[in-house]
């Protein structure tokens, strides 16, 4: 498991209008969602990372995100590209 202030050495898109379009194209390698996001953000987002065979990592919250993502805002979902 990641720390806070540690982003993984990959390029990392957070959102979950671009987490979407990655996951769908197949250029995502792994998904993170916010274990306090909007269940529906968080059921989709799992689902598509399910039918596309991409991990979805769901330990961390909105807050934790934007951190590793280096946004000053909560995020629910982020991909690693």
């Amino acid at each position: 498991m990641l720390s806070d202030s540690t982003v993984p050495p990959d390029v990392m898109v957070a959102g979950v209008a671009q987490s979407k379009k990655h996951i769908k194209s197949g250029t995502a390698k792994k998904a993170y969602v916010a274990y306090d996001a909007d269940k529906k953000i968080r059921d989709t987002i799992t689902d598509m990372c399910r039918d596309a065979g991409i991990e979805a990592d769901s330990t961390y919250s909105l807050e934790q995100l934007g951190r590793m993502c280096g946004i000053e805002v909560n995020c629910a979902v982020c991909v690693v590209l």
